[in-house]
């Protein structure tokens, strides 16, 4: 961004035009069907007693059924074909949604993709995302390990397997700082979408509801700071880290605003991110998380995911009736997809279930 001048933490917001501007000042490649539906809700607000609550349908941005990831991979993949990489290799759970995007993304590209995968609370049955990332071509190894933050290693020892083949391969990795912060753009630019939405429906949020644990609410929160909006981002992690999410979603939004040639960096008591309903542990379908799904199905006909956005749903009917969000106020919810885990998560879905 040479022809841009660096703002100061005190200059005053940007315009939406303005701050597009810095954000199609970045490579990018185009991967998601946008802009994405923003829909209310009027039998899921009545239902909670009061609150308009929109739901922004990230779930539809439409590759390989759609997601969060999508907007992220478009300012990230740019760097893959700058370095003229043949293969990607990626890491998480077995039902990641993360894998499937970079493997639906890869395969537009026309790239090859290892997984290097955790044996999470659905294994290796292919079915869900695992079953697409298998349909899509990708070549999985499914690693036993505790943690998936000692994934790191695995996913190097893949890459270097490749090398050794004469292959180029480049390491998408969730842990690395600088791909962090170039996918948290994408949701600054969903920010600028969803401005738009919302002012052409006369409405302003006071409340952005999202699930994630770094990248989608530190480019939200970003955005709503340089445009200058009151919106509180309210972030619920589905899963517990070694360190402090607001700690790492700070670092993320600071780095993006870098990237965008914004010299603003953000505190992590700025960042609201709740751990209360993630439940005991990453990827168990909890009472409450169950509950939220089928109220927003049976209410709305859209259905949520189970290990993401129903949380993020329980949350928010939490707050709701706790008194927390008031009966007039207006509440986005951002839908950032996974819904092919649905079938993996039958069972637990199905009446009867009792948590684990």
């Amino acid at each position: 961004m040479n022809d841009i001048a660096t703002l100061s933490s005190a200059t005053p917001p940007l315009s939406r035009d303005e701050l597009k501007v810095r954000v199609d000042s970045l490579p990018r490649v185009s991967l998601a069907h946008l802009p994405t539906p923003l829909d209310f809700c009027p039998r899921l607000s009545k239902e909670l007693g009061g609150p308009n609550i929109y739901i922004k349908r990230d779930d539809l941005t439409g590759l390989a059924f759609g997601g969060n990831k999508t907007r992220q991979l478009e300012f990230l993949l740019p760097e893959v074909v700058r370095q003229k990489a043949d293969v990607l290799v990626a890491g998480a759970y077995t039902q990641s949604n993360w894998c499937r995007q970079i493997t639906a993304a890869a395969q537009k590209l026309g790239l090859d993709v290892v997984l290097v995968l955790v044996h999470g609370e659905k294994g290796t049955t292919r079915q869900g995302n695992l079953l697409l990332d298998d349909l899509m071509g990708a070549e999985i190894r499914v690693v036993e390990i505790p943690d998936i933050q000692e994934l790191p290693p695995y996913i190097e020892e893949e890459a270097e397997r490749l090398r050794k083949q004469g292959r180029r391969p480049y390491i998408i990795s969730p842990f690395k700082p600088e791909i962090l912060a170039q996918c948290a753009v994408g949701y600054v630019d969903a920010s600028i979408e969803l401005d738009q939405q919302l002012d052409a429906l006369g409405v302003q949020a006071d409340y952005l509801y999202v699930s994630g644990a770094n990248m989608t609410p530190a480019g939200l929160t970003l955005g709503m700071r340089l445009l200058g909006r009151a919106t509180q981002v309210v972030g619920i992690s589905p899963v517990r880290w070694r360190e402090s999410r607001s700690v790492d979603i700070a670092r993320i939004a600071t780095a993006s605003a870098r990237l965008l040639g914004v010299a603003l960096e953000l505190a992590p008591e700025e960042i609201n991110c709740s751990e209360d309903y993630i439940g005991p542990r990453y990827g168990v379908v909890t009472a409450e998380s169950r509950e939220a799904l089928k109220l927003v199905a049976q209410t709305e006909g859209i259905f949520l995911d189970p290990v993401y956005t129903s949380k993020a749903m329980a949350g928010l009917i939490d707050h709701i009736r706790k008194g927390q969000i008031g009966q007039g106020e207006n509440v986005v919810f951002v839908h950032t997809g996974g819904t092919p885990a649905l079938f993996a998560y039958a069972e637990d879905l199905l009446d009867g279930y009792h948590e684990n």
